[in-house]
């Protein structure tokens, strides 16, 4: 490949700035440009009968460790790098689903003859899976926080210029999913290849390629980044 072959990343900072960071690595050239900005929220934090938390996101870690400093709970993370998070903010009992939000809550509902209390979630105020549901029906106790929300945001107008140009889109969620898929009802890129962290981050862009608004859409075959970049192998093939 050469060092012109550009991957638009369009996460939230500051993961995005990790994400581009890993595309260099192997090679490619990243175009860091969110379509979602974080934004954070001041709530009410209670911890009283709470056993452990939950985190499906390393921007919730985040949120929380600057809005409590209480790191005596168990974590419980989606994946590794959330986990990885979670341990750099101080928690020291920390377990990594290394999967999406469904095997989450298998792993939370796994460990529930230990849990003594109520999971708290602290994400997102638009969450972009359903945590609570699995596990409220798996008889536990659990509520969700919300510290932070994403807000829309349009791309530069040098991204837009060069959409049909560049390699591939990075998409990490549903949200910045949707968010594409308005943009390019306006700016179409038919050769633009979408490559998606799961199905759900897929699905607002069916229809697209066929309606010659966005070129072919992968999915990574496990919610990993590690997966998601691991696409990128398969775009000379």
């Amino acid at each position: 490949m050469t060092a012109t072959r550009r991957i638009w990343v369009t996460r939230a900072s500051p993961g995005a700035e990790a994400t581009a960071r890993r595309l260099a690595a192997r090679g490619w050239t990243p175009l860091v440009d969110p379509l979602l900005v974080v934004r954070g929220l001041s709530p009410a934090i209670d911890l009283a009968g709470v056993a452990a938390l939950a985190f499906t996101s390393v921007n919730g870690v985040a949120a929380f460790a600057r809005a409590c400093p209480d790191r005596t709970r168990r974590v419980f993370a989606v994946g590794d790098r959330t986990a990885q998070a979670a341990r750099a903010a101080g928690f020291a009992e920390v377990a990594s689903a290394d999967g999406d939000v469904a095997a989450l809550a298998a792993l939370i509902v796994g460990e529930a003859a230990g849990l003594e209390g109520a999971v708290l979630h602290s994400g997102a105020l638009d969450p972009a899976g359903d945590l609570l549901g699995p596990l409220a029906a798996a008889g536990l106790t659990a509520r969700r926080l919300a510290l932070y929300e994403t807000i829309p945001r349009a791309p530069a107008a040098a991204t837009l210029a060069v959409l049909d140009a560049l390699e591939a889109v990075l998409l990490h969620s549903p949200r910045a999913a949707r968010v594409l898929a308005a943009l390019v009802a306006d700016h179409p890129a038919p050769r633009l290849r979408a490559l998606c962290l799961s199905a759900a981050v897929a699905a607002p862009l069916a229809g697209l390629e066929a309606a010659g608004a966005l070129g072919p859409v992968a999915v990574a075959p496990r919610p990993t980044e590690t997966d998601l970049l691991d696409l990128l192998d398969l775009l000379d093939r």
